[in-house]
């Protein structure tokens, strides 16, 4: 027996035939529309909303909304067709025992595109998360909106979005693309917290390849145009990618028992074998004392945090940047550091805005901030000029100087000029500065700095090149020795490396209970 055929009691039903009636309409409703749907599902590599929904709760921990609801639409043959649950699922459960709200697009019903009551659970269900103070997973796979509903389903987006900014900084929403998201379905992901992609499956883009090819010629699939590692590396709307969606949502889980529920909560603290006093010897054989040699800085982040264990935001965008969430003794912090890997750990427009957007996030759910520096300035160049370096790194500054989360920054080696001031400078607001022995702290490298002081006195000099080394060393000496910065109060200690682990817990542990009252206004006005 199907839902179609399916033959409801009458008015005058016995009570026992209305307990078997609800049985089998929820157990129906339960196995989706058609088992041919079902299995085309299937054959793309998908699972279904429901078996989606399993992997990401807790056994038997969901609560479904509205299962009966359907849509009162007509013409285009919509009447003929008004299938239970309306294309989405919606409902909550626990993830590791604690509350989590999710709507979950169901592909087998109208391609899971949406429409009025489809829209309506949806923001049902935010409305109820946001009242609850718990975290919102969208499971997203559908066609976009409703043609045959016009306009009612365009606004139906319109209070996702509405929602959204409601949300945003007040509980964690997290989207999880596991198929196609096309035109302004794709609007409401990139105004949460997190966004998970499903490689070769999920695809998100404004116009789709056919528009593309119609107005600029250009010939381009719709991985090409939006999969998975694009967004994760060109354009950085995505946060995370995975192969499957087993070990995608099974991470989306574990980011979840990370973050607190709300913003008006702690993180919670995790016990662990991990000594907090435990030394950091190998962080002296990890990073050279020559600042011109390049080095991993996820090997520091591994030697410092709990354990080695630490889960990397945007990994593929933006590279000279990393942002990473980890826990030191127990309590989540969140890490910014320069990567000399990738272009000597310089910050660009990218990295700019990969980093602004982790602090807020950082702030927003209470989460501590370390800052590590080895950082020669921001990227020079025509393009990054042009394209805004001005604004993009003013974004990072703003998102450091209205943290109110204790902050705490590291000098390992160099920190030149405005990136230096940027990246959680004392001057700025950082609660503890400190700087590792190697630090050179300046507003330019001694060799440049040099060139530019000196520059008349190397030209009229016999040999250019040795007076300009000489001075060179003469101005490293004065202004960059180790203990300048300290000596001027603008870092707090210069510390051992091996201690750097200890000092970091110790700092946060004193400044768990930072308080700052923040500036009466509506809000701030940002840069773009």
């Amino acid at each position: 027996m199907t839902l179609q055929e399916i033959s409801l009691g009458s008015p005058t039903s016995e009570g026992p035939d209305r307990i078997d009636e609800l049985a089998t309409l929820k157990r129906l409703i339960g196995e989706g529309p058609d088992p041919a749907a079902t299995q085309r599902q299937h054959a793309k590599g998908k699972l279904t909303a429901r078996e989606r929904i399993d992997l990401l709760l807790d056994e038997g921990s969901f609560n479904e909304v509205e299962p009966f609801r359907r849509h009162r639409a007509q013409g285009f043959g919509l009447e003929a067709k008004r299938p239970y649950s309306d294309g989405v699922i919606v409902g909550w459960g626990t993830v590791f025992g604690r509350t989590v709200f999710v709507y979950a697009h169901d592909f087998r019903i109208f391609g899971g595109a949406l429409g009025e009551a489809h829209a309506q659970k949806i923001h049902k269900i935010m409305d109820m998360a946001l009242a609850a103070g718990a975290p919102i997973v969208s499971l997203n796979d559908g066609a976009g909106a409703r043609i045959q509903e016009g306009v009612t389903a365009l606004a139906g987006y319109g209070g996702i979005f509405q929602r959204n900014a409601a949300a945003s900084g007040v509980i964690p929403q997290i989207s999880v693309m596991l198929g196609p998201c096309a035109g302004g379905a794709a609007y409401s992901p990139a105004l949460t917290d997190f966004v998970f992609m499903v490689r070769d499956t999920s695809q998100m883009f404004i116009t789709g390849p056919d528009v593309v090819r119609a107005v600029t010629g250009e010939t381009v699939d719709h991985n090409g145009l939006g999969g998975a590692d694009v967004h994760a590396e060109t354009s950085g709307v995505a946060h995370f990618v995975y192969d499957d969606e087993q070990s995608c949502l099974s991470e989306v889980r574990f980011l979840l028992s990370l973050l607190p529920q709300n913003s008006r909560e702690l993180p919670l603290a995790a016990s662990g074998t991990d000594p907090a006093d435990r030394r950091c010897d190998r962080l002296l054989s990890i990073v050279p004392p020559d600042g011109a040699q390049p080095y991993d800085m996820r090997e520091v982040l591994a030697e410092i945090v709990d354990d080695e264990e630490y889960l990397e935001v945007h990994e593929k965008w933006a590279p000279n940047v990393i942002v990473a969430l980890g826990r030191l003794d127990g309590r989540l912090t969140g890490f910014v550091a320069s990567q000399p890997q990738h272009l000597a750990g310089v910050l660009d427009i990218h990295a700019s805005e990969k980093a602004a957007r982790f602090v807020q996030m950082c702030d927003a759910f209470n989460i501590p901030l370390v800052t590590l520096l080895d950082i020669p300035g921001f990227l020079p160049g025509v393009d990054q000029e042009h394209g805004g370096i001005i604004r993009h790194g003013a974004k990072l500054l703003y998102a450091y100087c209205t943290a109110t989360v204790p902050r705490v920054s590291l000098v390992l080696r160099k920190a030149y000029g405005g990136a230096y001031i940027v990246l959680d400078s004392r001057s700025v607001g950082a609660d503890l500065a400190l700087a590792w022995p190697t630090n050179e702290i300046a507003v330019m490298g001694a060799d440049g700095a040099a060139s530019v002081i000196f520059r008349k006195q190397i030209a009229a000099a016999d040999d250019p090149e040795l007076a300009r080394k000489q001075l060179a060393q003469d101005y490293r000496e004065q202004l960059m020795h180790p203990y300048y910065a300290a000596e001027r109060g603008l870092i707090d200690d210069v510390i051992d490396p091996a201690d750097t682990r200890t000092v970091l817990i110790d700092a946060l542990r004193m400044l768990a209970t930072k308080h700052v009252d923040a500036p009466h206004r509506k809000h701030g006005n940002p840069p773009q």
